[in-house]
């Protein structure tokens, strides 16, 4: 048995769950969130756990196993913490500002980029040059930051660009006069 899929999902007091055909509904203090269970994958709640059963042991349902038991664990997760992501700008005139519904980033082009905040999800700026990126569901965290990070890719000449907190940037070496 997956090792992963087998550990069962304790629900804290403050989250509800239900089930409903293959229909798995977590609502949190934060909000809602809602799963598709894969076919030969089930369900459970029983005594304030979720146990994830698969109804072969094909290798296609050993993998989506331990898959649903994650995803569903973190949407347990993220209804009662939520989920952060934190970006870093580094370069000589970048920042980033909230304004509204959008992002605005100045980035060394000649105009400032307007990106969208998706509904559910929350961006902050304490600093000019830091960007939070908050939500309940984990993915759609974790892409909003890779879109917000892919319009400067940190360069391995000087670093500059927006790259995750924390992120190591394999430097080169420039040209040598010789």
């Amino acid at each position: 048995m997956s090792r992963v899929g087998k550990k069962p999902i304790s629900l804290p007091g403050n989250v509800k769950a239900g089930l409903k055909n293959s229909l798995v509904k977590i609502e949190g203090p934060k909000g809602n969130l809602e799963y598709f269970l894969p076919l030969g994958i089930s369900a459970e709640i029983k005594d304030g756990e979720i146990l994830v059963k698969r109804s072969s042991d094909s290798k296609e349902h050993k993998s989506l196993h331990g898959l649903a038991r994650s995803l569903i664990n973190n949407m347990v997760k993220g209804v009662t913490e939520g989920f952060v992501k934190q970006l870093e700008i580094v370069g000589v005139g970048f920042r980033a500002q909230v304004q509204g519904k959008h992002l605005d980033l100045q980035l060394g082009y000649s105009h400032t980029l307007h990106y969208p905040i998706p509904e559910g999800i929350t961006m902050e700026t304490p600093k000019p040059t830091q960007i939070f990126i908050k939500g309940i569901d984990k993915f759609k965290v974790g892409q909003v930051a890779a879109e917000v990070r892919s319009l400067r890719k940190p360069e391995p000449y000087k670093g500059k660009g927006i790259r995750y907190a924390g992120e190591y940037i394999r430097r080169k070496a420039g040209k040598t006069v010789g």
